[in-house]
């Protein structure tokens, strides 16, 4: 019987080395493979997870502007971006229903303020809203469109995700001015400077035609995404 037992303990210690050296193997394995495609699939996964943050960020901005419009009865084009150590300066409208057109404070659309995105309506994307041409966007028609500087990889992702061309090359695009209200007054808002169309561009610009998100080239990668179209 002492003999049975010693062979049995014998044989799961023989068998949980086994399972020791399979997995070390596997392991080993694992990290050649790694080292051999250089962390790409790290890389890959990186950048679907920035391209989802990043454009899940200004769908809520979009979201919160269309509650503004529909229950403050805040037009698009007045919407002021100060950020929130800027909110003093956003306009008043009395005591009772001030800074209601400014997005990042409590008592406008109550949206989470990050670094790094341009909101204006001084450019246009051909084929959303009113614009069916290629003609200059102008005060009327222009779309309030949010901008952020990205990199290629994520670009690419985003255009893969929705299933569009190669990223195109733009020219004359404002992603640099912000409309924010300078001085609290009715007149203190940064207005309407005409700059251009996104997806006209000789350079495979049709590929963003129509289309309210997606990224382009301009000096450096840009995504930008449609809050209001006009």
């Amino acid at each position: 019987m002492e003999k049975y037992e010693k062979n049995k303990e014998s044989g799961n210690v023989l068998f949980l080395i086994l399972i020791a050296v399979a997995l070390f193997a596997a392991l080993s394995y694992a990290v050649t493979q790694s080292s051999r495609s250089g962390g790409s699939g790290t890389d890959e996964e990186s950048n679907l997870i920035n391209s989802s943050v990043m454009t899940q960020y200004p769908a809520a901005l979009r979201t919160a502007i269309l509650r503004m419009s529909i229950s403050g009865g805040v037009d698009a084009t007045l919407i002021e971006f100060n950020p929130p150590s800027d909110s003093d300066n956003c306009q008043d409208f009395g005591a009772d229903d001030e800074h209601r057109h400014c997005l990042f404070s409590p008592d406008g659309g109550g949206a989470t303020y990050q670094e790094g995105w341009v909101f204006n309506r001084n450019n246009q994307i051909d084929g959303i809203g009113s614009t069916t041409t290629a003609e200059a966007p102008d005060a009327e028609n222009a779309d309030l469109i949010a901008f952020f500087q990205t990199t290629q990889g994520i670009c690419e992702k985003v255009h893969d995700e929705l299933g569009l061309g190669a990223i195109p090359t733009e020219t004359g695009i404002d992603v640099t001015t912000q409309q924010v209200n300078s001085d609290g007054s009715g007149s203190g808002l940064e207005g309407f400077t005409q700059a251009s169309t996104i997806g006209v561009q000789a350079s495979s610009g049709e590929v963003l035609e129509g289309q309210p998100f997606g990224c382009f080239l301009q000096g450096d990668y840009y995504y930008y995404h449609t809050l209001a179209e006009r």
